[in-house]
């Protein structure tokens, strides 16, 4: 028996194999945070900044939450920026031109968004029809819907209600939409863990004929994961209209892109039957701290769309592979980690974490001294 083999690292490596998920992510907050804080410590760590690094995180925790369980089952879904908007207009339109309470409003859009899921989940498990292929499709349609009702309109001046929700504060405490993100993140962490929900969307991921044996509705499921996401992203659309105190057709444009890569960089595999909710919850926190680092030193959008690449990459190869120790039987990432491929994975690590840093330290250089024009 090796030293990694020995009873008390064993039980160790099952004590903290559940968490695994999220040392990624905090890695590269560290990171982030030591950076930062070597180069722009008075603007990155002043409160009014920390609050809207919260603030724009929570915009993004519902749908994470809901992509969590769908991308857990092997799936995915392009649509939901498409459905927030969509949600959102409908919402707005009651309100604005029909005259409904905005109590009203908000749970029909809720309602809307789960409507949209639920036909999500029927055209991939009735029809046939892939998941990227389904949504993508889907997303056409619902952004299509949302371009004819809101016709070129802004709808605008919102009542309190729905503007706290997007951006309202308790006196002395945290933003109110900070509490709703974390309070789906949450109850998303309690569905997984502790419900049937959850273990049949993780026995789905892990093995859809095996589950499906064992007497799963896997179709069912699957469609009671995109229900969820879809009603996620249009809690969202009501919290970005609330922050913005305005909607339009074209709002939300690339949610989706940037919730699957908060979910992957979380840890929840695109392979299935790995999922973390803490995780997705640090993904969400990663890229919000990355985009406003490279705002905070002026640096080109572009550069943000780099260095977000380089995360996701970075991260699928590593949870792809954790999940490649697992299936070969290597006692998970604990024990992988003591064998020569698991330093090589240690290096390729630490060589994307010093990758990031030198993308935000180029940027900030470039942003101080731009190309000239002309």
């Amino acid at each position: 028996m090796s030293m990694i083999d020995t009873p008390a690292n064993l039980k160790l490596n099952a004590r903290l194999e559940p968490y695994i998920a999220i040392i990624g992510p905090l890695a590269m907050i560290l990171a982030i945070l030591l950076f930062m804080g070597a180069v722009e410590p008075a603007r990155y760590f002043r409160a009014s900044n920390l609050n809207l690094i919260l603030l724009d995180a929570a915009l993004y925790m519902p749908m994470a939450m809901g992509m969590t369980f769908v991308i857990t089952q092997r799936g995915i879904d392009l649509s939901i920026g498409s459905i927030a908007a969509l949600s959102a207009i409908i919402m707005a339109f009651l309100i604005k031109q029909y005259g409904f309470s905005v109590y009203v409003a908000i749970p029909v859009a809720i309602a809307l968004g789960a409507l949209m899921g639920l036909v999500n989940g029927l055209v991939i498990t009735r029809f046939n029809v892939p998941d990227l292929i389904g949504t993508l499709a889907m997303d056409l349609v619902y952004r299509g819907l949302a371009l004819v009702l809101a016709k070129g309109l802004v709808l605008a001046r919102f009542p309190e209600f729905l503007t706290d929700m997007g951006r309202g504060q308790i006196p002395g405490f945290v933003p109110i939409p900070v509490l709703i993100g974390i309070a789906t993140m949450i109850a998303g962490y309690f569905m997984l863990t502790r419900t049937y929900f959850g273990r049949y969307t993780i026995a789905i991921g892990s093995n859809p004929e095996a589950a499906e044996l064992t007497g799963v509705s896997v179709k069912r499921h699957k469609v009671y994961a995109y229900v969820l996401c879809g009603a996620c992203a249009a809690l969202a659309g009501v919290m970005l209209t609330g922050k913005l105190n305005a909607i339009q057709a074209t709002s939300a444009p690339y949610f989706n892109l940037h919730v699957i890569a908060a979910v992957v960089v979380g840890g929840t595999s695109l392979f299935g039957g790995r999922a973390s909710m803490l995780g997705s919850f640090a993904g969400v926190l990663l890229l919000s701290m990355m985009i406003n680092a490279l705002v905070t030193l002026r640096i080109e959008f572009f550069w943000q769309s780099v260095a977000s690449g380089v995360v996701i990459v970075s991260s699928v190869a590593l949870y792809a592979w954790i999940q490649k120790k697992d299936r070969d039987g290597a006692g998970g990432l604990l024990a992988g980690l003591s064998t020569p491929e698991g330093y090589k994975m240690l290096r390729f690590s630490a060589a994307i974490i010093g990758l990031l840093i030198a993308l935000l330290a180029i940027g900030a250089l470039l942003a101080e001294n731009p190309a000239p024009s002309g």
